[in-house]
């Protein structure tokens, strides 16, 4: 029996690692079989291009590389990733759980298009991971959604102030409105289950956060 696919995305800053982080120990302590997976994967020769695209060796600005080849150094990773690492545990019916995954080219890449192209883009995206290149479908999707001014306060602490450590999306501030733009039309669109981490203006607490994603993963995963 084939397993689960749950993936936890969000933008830059908005605490995916340490959710995911967070679900896998639940669920393990629940005697869930599970695997938590990260995308990119950046200790495989798989993520080279992705590398180089992040690092600006193909332009200084995101868009210097158009949103279906960059689309392609991240959902080639993904298949090696697939293949070589996870695919095995998934047939063998255990919950992979993802930080990040295909949903990341519908919210990074989709923001190079333009709004009457994105219906199109999502199709395309879709054709391509998960016809094409096979990777599994997810059964469920955790949108974080962190305003922009919070993430990057948390992504500047996570460099200790050193904006040199961003890499070619983090550093952009312009480029980061428009994915936000595009994943609340991407989580409308493909049905993400939307999980709102502010609260009166604070940071609700990690504990608080990964206590709604459980309960919504038992409710839909009946897990």
């Amino acid at each position: 029996m084939k397993g689960k696919v749950i993936v936890i995305e969000g933008l830059d800053g908005s605490g995916k690692a340490t959710q995911t982080q967070i679900l896998f120990d639940r669920l393990l302590a629940e005697r869930i079989k599970v695997r938590k997976v990260s995308f990119p994967d950046y200790q495989s020769p798989s993520s080279a291009l992705v590398k180089m695209y992040l690092s600006g060796e193909f332009g200084t600005n995101p868009e210097d590389v158009n949103a279906y080849a960059a689309a392609v150094f991240y959902a080639v990773d993904r298949y090696a990733s697939f293949k070589k690492d996870w695919g095995n545990d998934y047939a063998d019916g255990a919950v992979i759980l993802c930080d990040r995954y295909v949903t990341s080219n519908a919210i990074y890449q989709m923001a190079k298009v333009q709004k009457e192209d994105r219906e199109s883009y999502l199709e395309w995206l879709s054709e391509l991971e998960y016809e094409k290149l096979g990777v599994p479908k997810p059964d469920f999707v955790i949108y974080l959604d962190v305003p922009s001014e919070i993430s990057q306060a948390l992504m500047s602490k996570r460099y200790d102030g050193d904006e040199s450590k961003k890499d070619l999306h983090e550093r952009n501030l312009s480029y980061l409105a428009d994915c936000a733009e595009s994943a609340a039309f991407s989580a409308q669109r493909l049905n993400w289950s939307v999980v709102n981490c502010v609260e009166n203006s604070q940071l609700r607490s990690m504990d608080d956060i990964s206590t709604e994603i459980l309960k919504l993963i038992k409710e839909k995963l009946n897990l």
